[in-house]
């Protein structure tokens, strides 16, 4: 865990010292400068293997990946939950359902997962979309005596068991867990094992129903770093608002019967929780024309942002790519063994070495002028 933490560290700082000059004119590398700052130095001897998470990447699909028109959804004939739904969900969205409990943002959930069909409306669904889903409920229902991979296999029969194996890998379940029954797990590695059995097929959209409940802090900013390199499209509903802010870059309220964009950001919504409103029409005092008028030019901005935030996330996620590639390269690297095989290996790890920082170097190049095009954007 400490070294884990010094690798972050180091990290964290080397990209603030490269753009030291421009970091106030980049939010996100603003927000780096603060994490580096919060970080308190960890003197644990022991160190742990960082928590993994790895979503299979789904096949491509042309957008949209479902269409709403005008959907009500319930659970009984003539008694909808939500009403007058109207959106749009592509292959790169980020989507967070705000809204009180009880308000409906599981039945949206569960609509945009095919799992309930509108009761009115239209629910227009791309050919060949799948949809994984996890909700908290699916841990309680594991198997008790069904070893992780128990439960896989049974959905992978034609899989070989290597590749069952290698899946549930992928979640954190390394070979120290894969055949230890369900009701030896902790929480968290249950959580682990059901977000890999809702991936199975590799789906094109995620919904995830409060995922980091049993996660500790570690797992939740590994689940986070996943997300944002998962190239499909991802719908949560969590209170954990960290990960809301760190994954979402779209938010819908759930509140008096429907759903529609919030057109503030998660700072905005929070004021209006402690004022006790959950709905910015709600809010009425004698500047109510100013007020609506603002939350239409908000609106706009965030409409016109949209490709920028686009181009950010997909740079971001570009130097997080590259960035664990050169990590793990140059842990090889200093591995003494690594000298004791073939020269010309290590010839070709240099070489790769050198490329790779190249490529680094451009793409946060890349994301900074992205970040700074996002800022000027307002």
């Amino acid at each position: 865990m400490a070294s884990r933490q010094q690798n972050e560290r180091a990290r964290l700082q080397a990209f603030v010292d490269r753009f030291r000059a421009k970091a106030s004119k980049a939010r996100q590398a603003q927000s780096r400068v603060k994490m580096l700052e919060r970080m308190v130095p960890v003197s644990i001897a022991t160190e742990a293997p960082p928590p993994a998470f790895d979503f299979p990447a789904p096949a491509s699909l042309r957008p949209p990946l479902l269409t709403l028109d005008n959907a009500a959804v319930g659970y009984a004939p003539g008694k909808p939950v939500l009403r007058h739904l109207d959106f749009r969900l592509d292959p790169d969205d980020r989507v967070a359902l705000l809204g009180a409990n009880g308000n409906g943002k599981s039945t949206l959930a569960k609509l945009i997962a095919g799992r309930l069909e509108p009761l009115s409306g239209h629910a227009i669904r791309a050919p060949r979309l799948t949809c994984g889903f996890f909700a908290q409920h699916q841990i309680e229902d594991l198997d008790p005596e069904g070893t992780p991979f128990d439960h896989l296999a049974r959905l992978m029969p034609t899989a070989h068991p290597e590749a069952v194996r290698a899946r549930l890998a992928r979640f954190g379940l390394g070979v120290d867990k894969v055949f230890v029954k369900a009701r030896d797990l902790s929480g968290g590695e249950k959580a682990r094992l059901t977000l890999a059995l809702a991936t199975r097929e590799a789906p094109h959209l995620l919904i995830l129903d409060e995922p980091t409940n049993h996660l500790d802090i570690e797992a939740r900013e590994a689940l986070a770093e996943a997300l944002n390199e998962f190239p499909g499209a991802v719908v949560l509903i969590s209170h954990d608002w960290h990960l809301v802010e760190m994954v979402a870059d779209r938010l819908w309220l759930v509140a008096e019967g429907t759903a529609r964009p919030f057109q503030g950001d998660l700072e905005e919504y929070r004021r209006l929780l402690l004022a006790g409103r959950t709905d910015p029409s709600d809010a009425r005092d004698g500047n109510g024309e100013g007020r609506r008028g603002g939350r239409r030019a908000a609106a706009a901005r965030r409409r016109d942002a949209e490709p920028l935030r686009r181009r950010l996330r997909d740079a971001e996620a570009l130097v997080a790519a590259l960035g664990k590639e050169l990590a793990t390269l140059e842990k090889d690297l200093a591995d003494p063994q690594t000298y004791g095989s073939e020269r010309a290996r290590v010839t070709e790890l240099l070489h790769r070495q050198t490329d790779l920082r190249g490529r680094l170097a451009s793409a946060e190049s890349d994301w900074l002028i992205a970040s700074e095009a996002l800022d000027a954007a307002g």
